[in-house]
């Protein structure tokens, strides 16, 4: 676990207002202060099973190092998944009891979205670090020809581990500078299996039409999922599409640019009837779903036996 007081690290849109974000959904629980996009405070703790033992001591050590207090705060924003069914619950009523109790605006913002953005700026960051020390290497006087050398557009995909081969995944897109943000599939459980070739297609498709194919980031937990994401590489190699990979772990500070960005257009959620975004079906519904597609087969089986009996 890690709180860190940043008054340097500045993001690139500032709002103007003052956030308390946090988010559980993952097996980091990632909670931020933040002040016209400054990063006044920041947690990050590996401790999925203890998220609900630790996330109120973490918040109010937030606010007193970051000398923020409640009334001072023009919202609250939580993550609100998709990710752990108990995790996800975690954050949203530790929220939803703060911003009842405190009077404040509460908004909810994709976990998947904050995981993209936050890994494609730290990817983004380690790709500038390495073209710096290949421009001094070169005797480059600038960056400006590895700027030229960059791809037009990017997607960045996030996942999240869902079981049984599923990963909890989106797709969003932006400009080589991060302009022009935007979603490009909604987030769901997908078969990491099927979602890379169509990823990959996809994007190898788009790169046809002019301009050249989108780099592919894809980025989160990527521990469960190496053997997909080297495949990935592979085919996007095969296909003409650049495909690289950024592990990343959710940071606070992105959950709270994203919401505050929200805030600021008044976009705000119901404190009462706020709820996560499951998505993933729970134990219980993909059991009826499988006695009831093993009917279905069992009734389809039974009907082409009576074609075949002359029945």
């Amino acid at each position: 676990m890690s709180i860190s007081k940043d008054n340097a690290a500045r993001q690139t849109v500032g709002t103007g207002l003052t956030v308390l974000a946090l988010d559980t959904s993952t097996a980091a629980l990632a909670a931020a202060v933040m002040r016209d996009g400054e990063t006044l405070a920041e947690v990050q703790s590996m401790a999925e099973r203890n998220h609900s033992v630790h996330v109120i001591t973490h918040i109010k050590e937030m606010l007193k190092s970051s000398g923020v207090s409640g009334d001072e705060l023009d919202g609250i924003v939580v993550g609100s998944g998709p990710g752990s069914y108990t995790g996800m619950r975690i954050a949203v009523t530790a929220a939803k009891t703060l911003a009842w109790v405190w009077e404040k605006p509460l908004v909810g913002i994709s976990s998947l979205e904050a995981v993209a953005l936050g890994g494609w700026n730290d990817g983004m960051r380690q790709l500038s670090a390495l073209e710096a020390e290949a421009s001094v290497a070169e005797g480059m006087t600038s960056l400006k020809d590895a700027v030229a050398k960059a791809k037009p557009s990017h997607w960045v995909v996030p996942i999240m581990d869902a079981r049984r081969g599923g990963v909890y995944t989106a797709c969003f897109a932006c400009g080589g500078n991060g302009e022009g943000w935007t979603r490009r599939e909604e987030d769901g459980v997908r078969l990491m299996a099927d979602w890379i070739g169509e990823l990959v297609e996809a994007a190898a498709s788009a790169g046809s039409t002019g301009g050249g194919a989108p780099i592919v980031w894809l980025t989160g937990d990527l521990s469960l999922h190496g053997e997909s994401a080297d495949k990935m590489v592979e085919l996007g190699r095969t296909a003409g599409v650049e495909v690289r990979l950024a592990p990343y772990v959710l940071e606070g500070r992105y959950i709270g640019r994203l919401g505050a960005e929200r805030l600021r257009r008044g976009d705000v959620d119901d404190v009462h009837s706020f709820i996560p975004n499951y998505t993933q079906l729970t134990e219980a519904e993909v059991k009826l779903k499988q006695r009831r597609q093993q009917a279905e087969g069992d009734n389809i089986t039974e009907q082409k036996l009576a074609g075949a009996d002359g029945r």
